[in-house]
């Protein structure tokens, strides 16, 4: 990696954050990735961390900008923490080479004008019907398939848990890569036999919360 790409990645990180000012939380964080690694890493907290050099893993959001060469919107990632955060990623060029310019965000991180759904429609054996989010206890991802859960009632719909966090109101809660909860449902939180989260809900639903979602869950729901 010569200097020069090394100047201008940190000029064009410092381009970026002066245009994203507006709405960038003071806990975001920036990085640049060129030729499948990355090159530049500035972080204004101690929650995330990242070398020079890191490798980039697919299915992350610079590896889709990379191959792709273009904007990718907000989306859930755990490829370099050992936490889910939002990455948003810009493609740009560095001395005339595809580079990708990745805006780090905390889970707990809500996004400028985007009004939450209040209904999910889901399908189950009677056709199709729109449910109140509030009557939502919690959404699970099995086989490849979203489900969620309304008082006994399960029903499908085609909306990734990826895609539902980012437009569900506030008291939904990612506890694991398969589970969002309704806070509004949690009976209790407690340990296992092996000292992990987990959460009940107020029909004895038992779940578990994740090692990498504890940090974030134990600050939201401050405990």
């Amino acid at each position: 990696m010569t200097q020069s790409i090394t100047t201008v990645a940190h000029e064009m990180a410092m381009h970026y954050q002066t245009i994203l000012a507006d709405w960038l939380p003071k806990q975001s964080s920036i990085a640049i990735a060129l030729h499948n690694e990355y090159i530049y890493f500035s972080s204004t907290t101690d929650q995330f961390q990242l070398s020079v050099g890191t490798p980039v893993q697919k299915n992350s959001v610079a590896h889709a900008v990379l191959t792709s060469n273009s904007k990718i919107d907000a989306m859930m990632d755990e490829t370099l923490f050992n936490q889910p955060y939002y990455g948003i990623g810009y493609p740009i060029l560095i001395n005339n080479e595809r580079a990708a310019l990745i805006v780090i965000l905390p889970m707990h991180f809500s996004f400028p004008d985007k009004e939450p759904i209040n209904f999910l429609t889901g399908k189950d054996d009677n056709g199709w019907s729109p449910v109140l989010i509030e009557d939502i206890m919690y959404i699970e991802s099995l086989n490849k398939k979203t489900w969620f859960y309304e008082k006994g009632t399960q029903h499908k719909t085609s909306i990734t848990l990826k895609e539902l966090q980012l437009s569900l109101p506030k008291q939904f809660l990612r506890i694991h890569r398969s589970y969002i909860i309704n806070i509004h449902y949690i009976k209790t939180i407690t340990r296992d036999l092996t000292s992990n989260f987990q959460v009940t809900l107020i029909n004895d639903m038992t779940l578990p919360i994740s090692q990498s979602y504890v940090s974030e869950i134990r600050n939201i729901l401050n405990f």
